[in-house]
Parts: C-alpha cells; sequence; structure tokens
C-alpha cells in the first residue's frame, strides 16, 4: 500500500486554536447571548400558557423576536460547540478541549430548560392563528407543529427544569465517560509468527480503533487474534461501561414514563419524524429478509472455505478486496465516480479533500468509527480511522454524503435544521450507493464479486444487526424496569438478540458489542434510523435509475426541505409510500438481487 501520510483535518479556518483570541472572545460571546436569552424569555413570560386561544400582534411579535434570538443563537452555538467536539474527539487528552465542552454543556442545561419552556409555550397556543398572522411562523411551521404534540408530553416547568439540570450527570457524564474510556483503550494483541503485520515479539499493544480495524484483515488469523484480544479488552472495563450503560437508560425510561409517553420507542418516533407504522412495515420487511441474509453468510462462509462464519469473518475481504486502497486511489475514485452523478457532487467532494475537512489517521485518543459534523452553514469536517479497505471507501463516501446534505441545508434556520437521524442518512446511502453501482459498471467478474461483498457487509450491518441492536434496546429498557442489570447480563441480552436476528449461521457470536458502539450511550434507540436510511436511500436510488434528470431537478429540494416535513410526507414527493411493506420490499429486493449474484458467483468458485 502506498504509504501516503492520511490527512489530519485543519479546522484553524474557524478559529487558530482553543487558545486563541478569537475563540476565547466567541466563547465567552455565546455564554453571554445563552444568559440574555433567559433573560428575554423571564422579560415575555415564554412559559407554558393557559387558555391561549388567540395571537394577538404583541404576541405575534414577540415569537417573531424570540423566534430570531433562537436561531440566531444555535447558528453560533452549532460552529463553537463543533468546533471544540473536533479537539475532543481526536485527543482524549486534551483537557483544554474537556473543560470548554464541560463549560458549554453546564450552559446547556440553561438551553435545555429554555428549549421547554419554548415548546410549552408555542404549543399550548393557537397555532393556526400564529401561521395565519405571522410569515416567520409560517417558515417554521414544521417546528411549530412538533412543539404542539411535545407539549402534550411535558412534564411540569420544575420538573423539566431539573431534568434538564440533571443531564449532564445522569447521562451526559455517563456518555464521556463511556466515550474517553473507550477511545483511550490500548489492546495488546498476539498476532501469529507469519502475519505481515506482526513484529518480532509477535505482540503489538494498539489502540481499540486500530485492533477493530484488523477485521478486515484478509488473514483469518489476524482476525482471529485481534477478536480475541479485542474482548478480553472489553471485559476489562465492562464494569465502569456497565454502570455508564444502567444510568443512561434508567435516566431515559424514567423521563419517558413521567413524560407520559406510552412506551421507550415512542417519543423517538416523534424526534425520528415517523410514525408507528412505518417502523413496523419497516421492521416486518427486515424479519422477512433474514432468510436472505444468511444465504448471503453461508456463501461467503463457502467462499473462505469455513463450515460457518465466525463473528470475525464478517468484514473478511474476498477476492481482489486483498488490494489496500492508498488514499489518493480512494479519493479519487470517490470524485470520478460522485462525478458520475453531478459535476456539483465531485466538485464538492474534491473542494473536502482540499481544504483539510477529513481527519482519517486512527491514532490513540482518538474515538473509532465515524461521523460528519456542520462547523459552520455548509461546511463540515468528517472523521474517520481509515484502514485502506474498500470498506472505508464506502465509509468515506457515506460521511462525504452527510456533509453534502449540510451544503443543501446552508440556507436554513437552525430552527428548521431538525433533521431526523432517519432522514439524515438520505444522502449519506444515497452516495454509498453511487459508489457501489459506478464501480460495478466497470468492474469485471472478479472485482465485481468483491464489490458485492463489501456492500453486502454494509447491509448485513445495517438490515440485520441493527435489528439486533434494537431488540437488545428493547430488551434492557424492560429488564432496567426493576433493577441494575449485571455486565454479564447485557452478554446475555446481547447475545440473545444476535442470535435471534443472525440465527444460527454466526459463531462465536460478539457479547460486548453493548460496550462497543456508543449509540447506547446517546440518544435512545439511536439504531433503526440506520435502516430506515438505508432503505429509504435505496428507494430513492431506484427513483433516480427510473428517471435520472426529474430525480437531479428534485433531490436537492428534499435535502434541503428534511427538517421541514415528516418522513412520510416527503416520501410521497417520489410517490412512494413509507406505510406500505411493498416499499421496504422493493428496497431489500435490489439487496436480495446482490445476494443472487453473489450466490452465483461462488458456485462458479
Amino acid at each position: 500500500m502506498n504509504q501516503t501520510p492520511l490527512p489530519r483535518w485543519d479546522i484553524s479556518s474557524v478559529f487558530p486554536s482553543l487558545e486563541s483570541e478569537a475563540f476565547q472572545d466567541e466563547f465567552a460571546r455565546v455564554l453571554e447571548a445563552i444568559t440574555d436569552l433567559a433573560a428575554l424569555f423571564d422579560r415575555y413570560e415564554v412559559r407554558r400558557r393557559e387558555n391561549a386561544s388567540d395571537a394577538d400582534e404583541v404576541f405575534v411579535q414577540r415569537v417573531e423576536e424570540v423566534l430570531g434570538r433562537v436561531n440566531a443563537l444555535r447558528e453560533r452555538l452549532r460552529t463553537v460547540g463543533s468546533y471544540i467536539h473536533c479537539y475532543v474527539t481526536t485527543d482524549a487528552r486534551n483537557d483544554t478541549a474537556k473543560a470548554y465542552q464541560s463549560r458549554l454543556e453546564t450552559q446547556g442545561v440553561l438551553l435545555g430548560q429554555l428549549n421547554a419552556r419554548l415548546v410549552a409555550w408555542l404549543g399550548s397556543g393557537d397555532i393556526e392563528a400564529l401561521l395565519a398572522a405571522s410569515p416567520l411562523a409560517r417558515e417554521h411551521e414544521f417546528f411549530l407543529r412538533r412543539a404542539e404534540v411535545l407539549a402534550q408530553h411535558q412534564m411540569s416547568e420544575s420538573e423539566e427544569n431539573l431534568a434538564a439540570a440533571l443531564q449532564p450527570m445522569a447521562l451526559g457524564g455517563w456518555a464521556k465517560l463511556h466515550g474517553n474510556m473507550t477511545a483511550l483503550l490500548s489492546v495488546t494483541v498476539a498476532l501469529p509468527e507469519n502475519s505481515s503485520q506482526s513484529e518480532p515479539q509477535n505482540e503489538r499493544v494498539l489502540p481499540m480503533s486500530a485492533v477493530r480495524a484488523l477485521a478486515s484483515s484478509p488473514d483469518r488469523a489476524v482476525r482471529k487474534a485481534a477478536f480475541e484480544a479485542e474482548i478480553q479488552a472489553w471485559e476489562t472495563v465492562a464494569l465502569p461501561l456497565c454502570a455508564a450503560l444502567n444510568g443512561i437508560k434508567g435516566y431515559q425510561r424514567t423521563l419517558r414514563k413521567r413524560r407520559g409517553f406510552e412506551n421507550d420507542v415512542e417519543p423517538t418516533l416523534i424526534g425520528n419524524s415517523i410514525d408507528r407504522e412505518t417502523l413496523q412495515a419497516m421492521q416486518s420487511a427486515c424479519v422477512q429478509s433474514f432468510p436472505d441474509f444468511r444465504r448471503y453468510m453461508d456463501a461467503k462462509a463457502r467462499a473462505l472455505n469455513l463450515p460457518q462464519l465466525a463473528w470475525f469473518d464478517l468484514q473478511a475481504p474476498l477476492g481482489e478486496a486483498n488490494k489496500s486502497w492508498s488514499w489518493p486511489e480512494a479519493t479519487a475514485f470517490i470524485v470520478e465516480n460522485f462525478g458520475r452523478y453531478s459535476p456539483e457532487l465531485a466538485d464538492f467532494a474534491a473542494k473536502s479533500f482540499r481544504e483539510g475537512w477529513i481527519d482519517a489517521a486512527p491514532r490513540l485518543g482518538k474515538i473509532g468509527g465515524a461521523y460528519c459534523t456542520c462547523i459552520r452553514p455548509g461546511e463540515s469536517r468528517v472523521l474517520m480511522n481509515f484502514d485502506g479497505s474498500f470498506y472505508d471507501v464506502s465509509t468515506l463516501a457515506h460521511e462525504l454524503g452527510h456533509a453534502y446534505h449540510n451544503l443543501t441545508l446552508a440556507g436554513r434556520t437552525p430552527l428548521q435544521l431538525g433533521v431526523p437521524s432517519t432522514l439524515a442518512e438520505t444522502a449519506s446511502i444515497f452516495c454509498e450507493t453511487l459508489i457501489f453501482e459506478a464501480a460495478v459498471a466497470q468492474a469485471n467478474a472478479s472485482e465485481r464479486f468483491t464489490l458485492l461483498n463489501s456492500a453486502l457487509e454494509r447491509n448485513l450491518m445495517v438490515v440485520v444487526d441493527i435489528h439486533s441492536r434494537f431488540l437488545f434496546e428493547q430488551a434492557v429498557f424492560e429488564k432496567r424496569a426493576s433493577r441494575d442489570l449485571t455486565a454479564s447480563e447485557f452478554c446475555d441480552l446481547m447475545t440473545q438478540a444476535q442470535r435471534a436476528t443472525y440465527g444460527e449461521h454466526l459463531e462465536p457470536l460478539h457479547p460486548y458489542m453493548w460496550a462497543v458502539k456508543g449509540h447506547y450511550y446517546g440518544p435512545t434507540f439511536y439504531n433503526y434510523p440506520y435502516t430506515f436510511g438505508l432503505l429509504f436511500g435505496l428507494g430513492l436510488y431506484a427513483c433516480y435509475q427510473r428517471d435520472p434528470e426529474r430525480f437531479r431537478a428534485q433531490y436537492d429540494d428534499l435535502l434541503g426541505a428534511a427538517g421541514m416535513a415528516d418522513a412520510a410526507t416527503l416520501a410521497r414527493r417520489f410517490g412512494l409510500d413509507t406505510h406500505d411493506i411493498a416499499f421496504w420490499n422493493a428496497s431489500l429486493g435490489i439487496i436480495r438481487g446482490q445476494i443472487d449474484e453473489f450466490e452465483a458467483l461462488v458456485a462458479q468458485m
């Protein structure tokens, strides 16, 4: 592999440094603006209104002023918060960044309280009268209508204030513990003597992110050694992570009950802009597809000359995937294939590489996985841990899809930017599919085999593994109702969920995935939105294939409206019905076709 150094992102164009006068002045002004906003809320009595049935001129003026001030503050907070987050997630030992983050989170308590008051103030009034009287209100209609629903599930103002005050320690503190411990976790891996990655002493001490990257090694002995070392490492931190997960799920469940939601999933449906019918239709279609994914797993086992896959074989490369991609090869491939959709998308990707938006190098203190954060309107930063696999080329395309989505949202106000996780995955999945389809179009049979395996690895994760995570979290909430769970109980629930989805086609399983995945330590049920994103994105890609010109004319507008309508409404623009299991089966049908072809290619080997 070409040893071109992997890039680290450049955030100096935002602020020169955390120590710079420019950053410190803006940080101080943001804190001051939060205090000023609180004073405005008190002056205008921004809180639940009893018997508010009209929208007089004074009230309309106050609403418009408050919305304007909230938007302005959130815009500045996004930049400052993302800037600090970039430091924290790439260097867990940066105490300066963590101190700023903590100060911001402390003020975040007040912001949470103000947000609850804003929802109560707007949601308890006559929304129709306000919309009729105010053009600015009409621009934020979706936000207002959501406030009307959420206001019905609010606790008293004092209880909401207490919940916001407790969040940094009851949820945020536990989440930081998980993030810091996993970022700093070092693993001693005993690599086999004949491995190209071994050193003379046959042992290497690696950050957890690098150890997990070995899951895509072409050498099964390396994958197995890395997996076994990883499991042992998770065992050493199971106790504090167990406490963190118990604390978070207990806090979330208590608030859900106090707010009068029927079950733990219900509040997430509102936040994800979908309804129960959509979730049920999608998950039913997924469960029906599990036997097809097991066909893929069995075929991959045959391709690897194994009787059955182990967990550490799931990302094993096949065929030409033994090739490692250099960073220049990966970026050139993405720019070229994005260009097959539009010059604008290709230029955007090239700009992100040219201007240092990507942090790709794994290192100790950097969190695992990948994410994209919008740091200024239309400008993002992407974190990943690039290992040279085609999987990571796809991951890079995925995160750039998020960045492109941020570009389409550049003209929206922060209150119009409430893009749910379900719709936030639309552009990322679309860009991944562009890469896959364009690569397949120019591939020979051997390369096609490799690409199919890479795509099916991703699809297996997002459809099958994500459903196991949903089942796990559902079971945790149910059992957490009566007491704390032990680490061994979390492991048992995890393997039960994996067995329910993967079937008997995978052994051994990964009992510590509850410790691996940071998603359990953040928003509730931060799993099924990824499945929605994949299948919704595939459904849109099918629309693109049917009528490319019509699709291009609508696509950016759809992305730009993702925080201004629910998923079903947006889907109808393309004639799609998210309540109909047939829609989800059609998207899964694309994957079934890939599995059929993969099986046929394995049979020819």
